[in-house]
């Protein structure tokens, strides 16, 4: 496995593309309400990235071996969509929750982060799912620190996720991340402590927990992108985008409408 490290100029082009991630979200959460499309947040994230910020939206065109072009600027999942949900014409309805992943290239660095929205007032389940799942990445993120494994990380968040009586998507993962939108290491979200990769100053990856009301499975729709879980329970995600310091973490995709970390 070979993940590279990044150098101090490195690091401070990848905290302004992460903060610029994270103001496109800022932009369109007040915009996500009953009866908009995702298309229509598609075109509102892509017109503020390409004519506000100047920057790429990664995830356009973005074709990985055995994918199609991903045909659109950002990506959509409303309520027991897993991931990678293709913006359309659906509108969305009070009681939905939807995921907004944003991926914003700068200056050639990646900017990668995702947070859920409530669409009007979500069910009971749905708000606990959303927020259980903020639990667990924080979780995460929170026992990054030069020396630690990548199998605490995942730890944490399997642990926490199970105790609630929810399941963790075992196909999909956190990754590396810099000039590529995909580097090493995979970053998964269970297994067991003190194994896998030592953390070490220099290293940037996604922390993006999925997680499900109801049992882990998952199928892929045939569009060939559309994850959603097999029994069709909810699923929920959110994304930052950290940096492992000589004694911690920081969390590179932060912005003024940032939720607080949990228990702040």
């Amino acid at each position: 496995m070979s993940v590279q490290l990044k150098s101090a100029e490195d690091i401070e082009k990848m905290r302004v593309a992460g903060r610029l991630a994270a103001e496109v979200l800022d932009f369109v959460g007040p915009q996500i309400v009953p009866g908009i499309t995702t298309e229509e947040i598609d075109r509102l994230c892509h017109d503020y990235m390409v004519d506000v910020q100047g920057t790429v939206p990664a995830p356009l065109n973005y074709s990985p071996p055995g994918y199609s072009p991903f045909p659109k600027s950002i990506c959509t999942s409303v309520n027991h969509v897993v991931c990678h949900g293709i913006p359309g014409p659906k509108k969305l309805k009070a009681g939905d929750v939807v995921n907004v992943d944003i991926t914003v290239i700068k200056d050639g660095y990646h900017g990668d982060t995702s947070r859920m929205f409530y669409v009007g007032e979500p069910s009971i389940q749905a708000r606990r799912l959303c927020e259980l799942t903020y639990e667990c990445m924080w979780r995460g993120i929170r026992v990054v620190r030069p020396g630690a494994f990548l199998g605490d990380i995942g730890h944490t968040i399997q642990t926490h996720a199970e105790a609630h009586g929810f399941s963790v998507v075992r196909e999909f993962c956190g990754h590396g991340i810099g000039r590529r939108f995909h580097e090493e290491p995979q970053v998964l979200h269970y297994g067991r402590p003190h194994t896998g990769l030592k953390l070490a100053p220099g290293m940037t990856f996604t922390i993006e927990p999925m997680i499900n009301a109801g049992k882990a499975g998952i199928r892929q729709l045939a569009d060939g992108w559309t994850v959603v879980t097999k029994d069709h329970s909810l699923s929920a995600q959110w994304e930052h985008t950290i940096l492992v310091t000589e004694d911690g973490f920081e969390v590179l995709t932060t912005s003024v409408g940032t939720p607080a970390p949990p228990g702040d």
